[in-house]
C-alpha cells in the first residue's frame, strides 16, 4: 500500500516504524529533528512540509494512495490535513486521531469522508470505565461480529491452584512470570499470580473472574484518579457518570481549577503540591476501592501505584504510556490500560488490518491478537467444507448458534458462522494468511 502519516509525534514514528515492512511509507512534518530521527531509524520517505498545505502534495498526485493517516498533536491540523489532502489527491481510505471530545464525531466523519476517527483520550478513559462493570477483571474487550467477550483476571497470590475444565468458555492466553502461552487442552491448571484470558458468554466467566480474583471489592464506589490533566479528567467524568464519588489529585494549581471547572464541582480536588506518600493518610486516599495512575510519566504511574498499594488500596490501575514499561506493571501486580498514544497506534494499526469480512484486535500488551471472519448470508463460504489450519500456540474456534465449538476438524461453514482464532504475534503471518484466504 502506499500510505501518507500526518505527523512525525510518537504515534506517527510507530506507525511508520509497523507499516513500513511490506508498504510504502512516507511521513510528513514540519519538525526537522523528528524527520531526522525517523530517517536514521526507519526505511521510509521522510518529507519535510505544512501538512495543511496543498503544495506539500504535489509529489503525490499521480499515485493513487491507499491510506491517509492524520495524527499530529493538533485536532485543527489533522482535520484540515485530511481535507486539503483529499482535495489534491486520490485518497481511498483515511483515519484521523482527534484529542478532544467535544466534537461532534459523527457529523465530522460524515462531511469529511473519514474512514475512522480515534478518540484517544476517550477510548482510555472507557477503558477504566469498563472495569466498574467488571471489579474482577483487569481488562475487558468487546467485539462487532458477537456478544462474547475476552476478559483477563489477575489471580490473587493467595489462589489455591486449580485445574479448569473449560467447555462453554474458554481460557485464551494465560500469562505467567513475564511468559504468554496459549493453552492448546481444555484442561487448564491455573496458578497464584497468573494473568488469565477467558473468552465467552460473561454470565459463565464473572463467576470464575470472583474465584481468581480474591482481594477486590465486588462493587466499586469510591475512586481516587491521580493526574488532572486532560486524561485525568476524562475518566473522573466516566466514573462520575457511574455513580461513584471520586477524588482526582494533582500537584498544579492551574489544572485543579481547570478540572474542578470541567467536572462542575462533582468531584473533590486535591492540590497535591508535593506528592508526598503522606497525602493518601491525610486525605483518606487509602480507602478508595480503585486507585489510577492517569499522568504521562509511566514511572511516575507506578510509584503512585505501589504507593497506592502499600496503603491498602486492593485494585491499582496505571496509565500506560511506553510499551518498555508493561511487563514491569504487571509484574508489580498493577492492572494496565493503554494510554492514549498507544490506544491511537493500537486502534489505527487493528483497523488496518481489519476488513469488512475479518475484524483483529491485540491483547496481553500486544503479544497475541484474536481475529474473526463471519460467514455472511451471501458469502462463498456457506456450504464450503474446511478443514482447520493446524499452528503453533493457537487456538481455532468457532460459533454457530450462539454456541462456542472446539474447530478442531472439517466443518461445513453454514450462514452467521464465526471463525475465531487466538494466536500469539510470532504466529500471526500464517494465520492471517489462512483466514483471508478462505
Amino acid at each position: 500500500m502506499n500510505i501518507i502519516i500526518a505527523g512525525a509525534g510518537k504515534v506517527g514514528f510507530n506507525l511508520a516504524k509497523t507499516l513500513s515492512i511490506g508498504h510504502n511509507v512516507t511521513i510528513i512534518d514540519k519538525n526537522s529533528e523528528a524527520l531526522h530521527r525517523i530517517q536514521e531509524s526507519l526505511d521510509i520517505m521522510p518529507l519535510g512540509g505544512d501538512v495543511e498545505d496543498a503544495k506539500t502534495y504535489e509529489s503525490f498526485t499521480d499515485k493513487e494512495i491507499d491510506l491517509f493517516i492524520a495524527v499530529t498533536n493538533l485536532d485543527n491540523v489533522n482535520l484540515i490535513s485530511i481535507l486539503v489532502a483529499d482535495t489534491v489527491l486520490n485518497i481511498k481510505r483515511k483515519f484521523v486521531r482527534l484529542q478532544k471530545q467535544f466534537f461532534d464525531g459523527s457529523k465530522v466523519q460524515s462531511r469529511l469522508d473519514i474512514d475512522r476517527l480515534i478518540f484517544p483520550i476517550q477510548l482510555a478513559s472507557e477503558a477504566i470505565a469498563s472495569l466498574l462493570e467488571y471489579p474482577k477483571a483487569n481488562n475487558v474487550k468487546f467485539f462487532h461480529y458477537t456478544k462474547e467477550k475476552l476478559i483477563s483476571v489477575m489471580v490473587s497470590s493467595r489462589f489455591v491452584p486449580k485445574v479448569f475444565h473449560t467447555q462453554s468458555y474458554k481460557i485464551v492466553g494465560v500469562e505467567r512470570k513475564k511468559e504468554f502461552f496459549i493453552p492448546q487442552e481444555n484442561d487448564v491448571e491455573i496458578l497464584p499470580n497468573d494473568l488469565v484470558y477467558f473468552f465467552g458468554k460473561e454470565e459463565l466467566i464473572s463467576p470464575l473472574c470472583e474465584e481468581l480474583e480474591l482481594d477486590t471489592n465486588i462493587s466499586i464506589q469510591k475512586c481516587v484518579v491521580f493526574g488532572g490533566d486532560d486524561l485525568g479528567v476524562a475518566i473522573s467524568k466516566k466514573l462520575i457518570e457511574g455513580g461513584r464519588t471520586v477524588k482526582l489529585v494533582e500537584k498544579d494549581l492551574s489544572l485543579c481549577e481547570k478540572a474542578d471547572e470541567e467536572l462542575q464541582g462533582k468531584a473533590s480536588i486535591i492540590n497535591a503540591k508535593y506528592s508526598s506518600h503522606d497525602i493518601f493518610e491525610e486525605e483518606a486516599l487509602e480507602s478508595a476501592d480503585i486507585f489510577v495512575a492517569a499522568t504521562n510519566n509511566d514511572e511516575y504511574n507506578i510509584i503512585k501505584c505501589l504507593e497506592a498499594k502499600e496503603s491498602g488500596v486492593k485494585k491499582v490501575v496505571a496509565i500506560n504510556n511506553e510499551m518498555e514499561y508493561y511487563n514491569l506493571m504487571h509484574s508489580l501486580g498493577i492492572i494496565v490500560v493503554r494510554g492514549p498514544k498507544m490506544s491511537a497506534y493500537n486502534t489505527i494499526m487493528e483497523e488496518i488490518s481489519s476488513t469488512r469480512v475479518v475484524i483483529q484486535k491485540s491483547f496481553c500488551g500486544a503479544k497475541a491478537m484474536v481475529l474473526m471472519r463471519k460467514v455472511f448470508p451471501n458469502s462463498r463460504l456457506v456450504g464450503k467444507k474446511i478443514k482447520p489450519f493446524n499452528v503453533r500456540n493457537s487456538m481455532l474456534l468457532y460459533m454457530r448458534a450462539g454456541e462456542l465449538f472446539d474447530f478442531n476438524e472439517k466443518i461445513i461453514l453454514e450462514e452467521e458462522d464465526l471463525i475465531i482464532i487466538f494466536t500469539t504475534l510470532k504466529e500471526s503471518p500464517k494465520i492471517k494468511q489462512w483466514i483471508y484466504g478462505l
